[in-house]
């Protein structure tokens, strides 16, 4: 690969003004610590306890060449954001992951280097090989995720048969180009959009590699999923079954 590469990173954001600085800190330390270039694309979706007045502060610290704002009035959806932040990202790959702290940013220089191994279209972050797992869960997160664990596996066995990787994963990097095309080819939105990516990039014969993860419980906040995401969830699920 050419020492040339940069690496968008796309942050959508919704109420994650306590998270957002330590987000923001840690993926500077690591990108410097790595020598990558970067930036950090950060989509408010009018969040009401003013997350885009912190993003604007820590622009103020890092420099508007780090920290790119592109904020939208209201909350639009996970797979809107995507495309909204990938019109502006300069970098030729892309990296999606969530703000609120269950994806750590140390993890990011071993997506790059499993990328750059195989010349891979993408890579994602997974909980369930090697030294992956999870930390911080409480009973809700627990249910939430075996609910999860059923849909893979049903996904597995019915749609993809991909040998059981982490779809519902949003801890990604991507070419840009290859994202680009993904997000273009897909109807789903929410928390099935994630799925609709990997099933997409099997269906284009993209190249996919892992790479294991811890995924932490949020610290900050409340977390999105509440009983109406559930539902709106298993309703994709079942359209995206019909769909594909």
């Amino acid at each position: 690969m050419a020492d040339d590469d940069k690496y968008s990173v796309l942050l959508p954001t919704y109420n994650e003004r306590e998270n957002l600085p330590v987000i923001i800190w840690l993926l500077v330390k690591y990108f410097n610590e790595s020598g990558y270039k970067y930036e950090i694309i950060v989509i408010d979706d009018g969040s009401p306890d003013k997350t885009l007045e912190v993003a604007k502060q820590l622009q103020k610290i890092y420099g508007s060449d780090k920290i790119v704002l592109r904020p939208r009035e209201k909350k639009l959806g996970l797979g809107t954001a995507y495309i909204h932040g990938i019109k502006h990202a300069t970098g030729n790959f892309v990296i999606i992951m969530d703000a609120d702290l269950s994806h750590h940013p140390k993890f990011i220089p071993e997506f790059i280097k499993k990328q750059k191994e195989g010349d891979l279209d993408l890579v994602s972050g997974t909980r369930y090989i090697g030294s992956g797992g999870v930390a911080g869960w409480d009973f809700k997160r627990k249910l939430i995720r075996y609910r999860h664990n059923v849909a893979e596996e049903f996904i597995n066995q019915n749609i993809i048969k991909m040998g059981a990787p982490n779809v519902t994963g949003s801890f990604r990097l991507y070419k840009k180009d290859v994202l680009q095309k993904l997000v273009n080819s897909c109807i789903s939105k929410g928390y099935v959009f994630q799925m609709e990516m990997i099933i997409r990039a099997r269906q284009f014969g993209f190249t996919i590699g892992e790479v294991p993860i811890t995924f932490v419980d949020r610290v900050y906040g409340e977390s999105k999923l509440g009983g109406s995401e559930i539902v709106q969830f298993f309703k994709g699920l079942m359209y995206l079954f019909a769909t594909t």
